[in-house]
């Protein structure tokens, strides 16, 4: 006991234990003040910049896409309209395992593997933190299926967006058009702009007026700021600035007339147009055979496109505007108008029509379609009803092609007609630059014969054929054909584009003849104005596929299907005071007046038909309720006459 009390040394342990505690006491301080600056640096010194990136966390600015705008008809029919569709997406940043994860949707949802190629496709241009969609249309199976298992799906999420809907489906696909997701060509010729304008957007104008009228169907953008949580899930919506909705058309189309012009053709191929006279403005716009817009709009399977594709039919053809076929006698009325101003010919002008033509030295003869010919005395308005190949002969045999020329591409052939769609052909009608520069050979006789029938070089297309028809029975006013009627209830006035100059009595002396196609004993377009209450002026037209050399007949059973003549008629009604012009066209119909005119009687009874107060009140609308390609016909060389 007395060794212990010998060795303790308090005032040792003492010291010992205050040095200790002095070192403890530094190292706290050093480490708190440590705390304390680093602290400082994270919450003074660095603050906006970690609030930021702890905002950019929590909170997402995500794009609103704006509604596009709808489309009716004149009478307010519903033509583009905007349907709630559920869609599958994927936030990149937001999953764990992107293969795991796209593995496990398949067993939950129809995942075909044009899905995922298109969902790759589209990871490449996203933002960061955007959605990219990998399934449209999702069933309330599949939805309830996600739900369920959304524990095991951090990143992914159900949409709910509006997609396009046709509810006319096939009536108007190659005039209002249809959109499709935006593909990587397109996406490749984006400016700055357009790719803020289309952020939130998988949809663009394709064709039709969903294209032309693509800057004002697609609105503006919004955007909001969402608070999100570990999960990317939308917990709240902090700030929201409401997109702009695109502008609503109205359309001169009118679908019971569309409906009826496309009964009326039938299971024929060809086109069927028809035009307001005093306005321009188009009033049916058919193109047989058809197809289903709704199936593009959220991507075409390959099967049903190859079907589209492949068809003999080319269904995605637009004959309308693409298709240039010859017109044959169908431009028998202008360049009798034409001939009459020109001082080529009078009211008293008369051939002999024995069947035939011959051109002073020249040995080739020229058959009239009437092989023993349409008689002695035949004058214009004997000329126009029987479609005599002949008197047309003689007239441009002492006309010139440039005068012919003229005056074509003053009744808009030759050259686009500036409707409101895309991808318009030009059609042709010939001159001699044109043939001295396209063929390199100067210009024959004989092809001033071709060209005044419609055949040979010149090719029209069913549009620019009602334009020429609409302009003769206004007596020269050329209106540009118009689809759009009202933007945003803002009524779209017409447009005259020129006039075409003629006396009176010459405008009298084509309307009696066009009159005589309908009615007159000989006439070759009876069946448009049969039962009617009111008078039909028209011209017939039969255009030769294939030649046929001379000496030879026309033999339709001797020709494969799509090989025979195509049949055209085109008229305007009433001809007192003229309201719509109707262009035809049958493809291999073969007889313009036995086949194509019956289709334009039944486009005429049923616009006339209609209870109507006053006849100005066909060039109103009513205003709609707002709820919230493969080539074409070929031509080929004209070697003898064309039937009318």
């Amino acid at each position: 006991m007395s060794e212990n009390l010998r060795f303790k040394d308090h005032h040792t342990e003492q010291r010992l234990f205050r040095n200790r505690m002095l070192v403890a006491i530094f190292g706290v301080v050093v480490l708190l003040g440590v705390l304390v600056a680093r602290f400082y640096n994270l919450q003074v010194v660095n603050y906006e910049d970690y609030r930021t990136q702890s905002d950019q966390n929590r909170i997402q600015v995500r794009p609103v896409p704006p509604t596009r705008g709808l489309i009716y008809d004149r009478n307010g029919e519903m033509l583009a309209d905007n349907r709630p569709s559920y869609t599958l997406s994927v936030v990149r940043e937001r999953v764990r395992d992107l293969d795991a994860t796209l593995e496990l949707l398949g067993h939950l949802v129809d995942l075909e593997d044009g899905d995922v190629e298109k969902f790759n496709r589209r990871l490449q241009r996203r933002r960061p933190f955007e959605p990219v969609p990998l399934r449209y249309r999702l069933s309330e199976e599949e939805i309830a299926r996600i739900s369920v298992n959304e524990f095991h799906l951090p990143g992914v999420s159900v949409e709910a967006e509006l997609v396009r809907y046709y509810p006319e489906s096939e009536l108007f696909a190659h005039s209002v058009g249809y959109v499709g997701r935006i593909n990587d060509r397109e996406l490749s010729s984006f400016t700055e702009e357009d790719v803020r304008r289309y952020r939130g957007t998988q949809s663009i104008g394709k064709v039709g007026l969903e294209r032309s009228y693509e800057d004002l169907l697609l609105g503006e953008v919004g955007y909001e700021n969402v608070e999100t949580n570990a999960r990317g899930r939308v917990l709240r919506v902090l700030e929201r600035h409401d997109p702009k909705p695109g502008a609503e058309l109205t359309l001169h189309l009118d679908t019971r007339l569309q409906q009826v012009a496309t009964e009326a053709l039938g299971d024929n191929r060809g086109a069927v147009v028809a035009i307001d006279v005093k306005t321009g403005g188009v009033l049916a716009f058919v193109s047989q055979p058809s197809y289903d817009p709704n199936l593009f709009v959220t991507g075409i399977s390959f099967k049903d496109y190859s079907a589209l594709r492949d068809s003999l039919d080319v269904p995605l053809f637009n004959r309308v505007v693409q298709g240039q076929y010859p017109p044959g006698s169908t431009l028998k009325p202008m360049m009798g108008l034409g001939g009459l101003a020109a001082g080529i010919i009078t009211a008293e002008t008369e051939v002999a029509d024995p069947g035939y033509y011959k051109l002073p030295n020249d040995s080739r003869i020229y058959r009239d379609w009437k092989r023993w010919g349409h008689g002695k005395h035949i004058d214009l308005i004997e000329g126009l009803a029987q479609s005599c190949d002949v008197y047309f002969w003689d007239m441009a045999a002492r006309w010139n092609i440039d005068g012919m020329h003229d005056v074509a591409t003053r009744f808009g052939l030759g050259e686009k007609t500036g409707i409101d769609l895309p991808r318009e052909y030009p059609g042709l009608f010939p001159s001699r630059a044109w043939k001295r520069g396209a063929r390199g050979v100067p210009w024959f006789p004989g092809d001033s014969l071709n060209a005044v029938l419609g055949q040979g070089f010149v090719l029209a297309t069913p549009l620019q054929l009602a334009v020429m028809t609409a302009t003769i029975a206004n007596r020269g006013t050329h209106y540009r054909p118009q689809m759009v009627m009202a933007i945003d209830g803002v009524e779209q006035p017409p447009e005259v584009l020129h006039h075409v100059d003629a006396r009176p009595e010459h405008w009298d002396l084509v309307f009696e003849g066009m009159e005589a196609v309908v009615y007159s004993t000989h006439g070759t377009g009876k069946k448009a104005g049969a039962g009617l209450d009111f008078k039909v002026a028209g011209k017939s037209g039969t255009a030769q596929v294939v030649g046929i050399a001379q000496g030879e007949k026309y033999d339709s059973e001797a020709l494969k299907e799509r090989h025979r003549d195509h049949a055209l008629f085109v008229a305007f009604a009433p001809v007192d005071d003229p309201q719509i012009a109707v262009s035809v066209l049958v493809e291999n119909g073969e007889g313009g007046g036995r086949v194509a005119a019956p289709v334009a009687r039944e486009v005429f009874f049923d616009w006339m038909s209609r209870p109507l107060e006053n006849t100005a009140s066909r060039h109103s609308w009513r205003a709609p309720m707002r709820i919230s390609a493969p080539a074409g016909p070929h031509m080929y060389q004209q070697e003898g006459g064309v039937r009318g």
